[in-house]
């Protein structure tokens, strides 16, 4: 009997080391990743811990479950597996609602949002394409903030300052830039940059940005719209529409100096031909 309770002390000592190590593997690998990332915003930094601490509690009450079906014995083991099962993940879910809550309190949209805008790109009359989302999560961005190769710009979760989602910050989470004299576009070729005073065809060309918006949006039955010039266009924030149209459609081109541009989103297109929407 003597030897059996000390082989089970031993398991349990040796146990408690493997937790020990995989917690701080966790902690070391969540460290690396957040100064790989320069986790600048407190959604995602928020949102990173929580799916460390719910992977950290799965681990531990999984190798907690394996044991207590090796270990057959009825003894003062069994209540510390049992919680070493239950804390753990009683620790991760309160972490996880706490975090949610909290964030949600101080977001500036009091929540999740699911707000869409489409967008074109144009260099001196020919279309620039993003570059195409690869991977599983098939997006190019954060979770929050991101494109699907659709051509539109997806903000989808809780959104902590309405600055987080401007136009800038876009093209930053894409890879990309986008200033009110400079351009880069990450494409599946290369990385297209653009500058105020670079030659298109010829000519002197500038950076510019045009937004066609709904001026009526609660008007379902009799939407119109505008095209608007943007001066001050990288600090941008699309509005807060998950359809499009009333959602926005944003046309950044690289040409001569104009006031307006001939190009247009096809869902705005479309919608004209429908006979959805009027305007000019």
């Amino acid at each position: 009997m003597f030897s059996g309770k000390f082989k089970l002390n031993t398991r349990m000592r040796i146990l408690l080391l493997i937790v020990v190590i995989i917690l701080f593997s966790f902690a070391a690998y969540s460290h690396e990743e957040e100064i790989k990332e320069e986790r600048k915003d407190i959604g995602e930094s928020l949102s990173f811990s929580s799916k460390n601490y719910v992977m950290i509690a799965a681990v531990i009450a999984g190798i907690l479950v394996l044991l207590s079906i090796y270990n057959k014995e009825k003894d003062e083991s069994k209540m510390f597996l049992f919680l070493g099962i239950v804390i753990p993940i009683i620790l991760a879910t309160a972490y996880l609602a706490g975090s949610t809550i909290y964030l949600n309190l101080i977001s500036e949209t009091k929540g999740p949002v699911h707000w869409h805008a489409d967008f074109e790109i144009w260099n001196c009359g020919k279309k620039v394409d993003l570059i195409d989302p690869k991977g599983l999560s098939n997006r190019i961005g954060t979770p929050v903030f991101h494109e699907h190769g659709d051509d539109r710009i997806h903000v989808e979760g809780v959104v902590v300052k309405k600055k987080d989602v401007d136009l800038h910050t876009f093209f930053e989470v894409v890879g990309g830039s986008l200033t009110n004299n400079y351009l880069a576009i990450p494409t599946n070729d290369k990385v297209v940059e653009k500058g105020n005073g670079d030659l298109c065809n010829g000519k002197q060309g500038k950076l510019q940005v045009f937004l066609y918006k709904i001026q009526n949006p609660e008007d379902t039955k009799n939407w119109i719209f505008e095209q608007e010039k943007l001066e001050d266009f990288e600090d941008y924030v699309l509005s807060s529409y998950s359809q499009i149209p009333p959602g926005d459609c944003i046309i950044i081109e690289f040409d001569v100096q104009k006031e307006t541009t001939e190009h247009i989103c096809e869902s705005y297109k479309v919608a004209f031909e429908r006979g959805d929407l009027s305007g000019s």
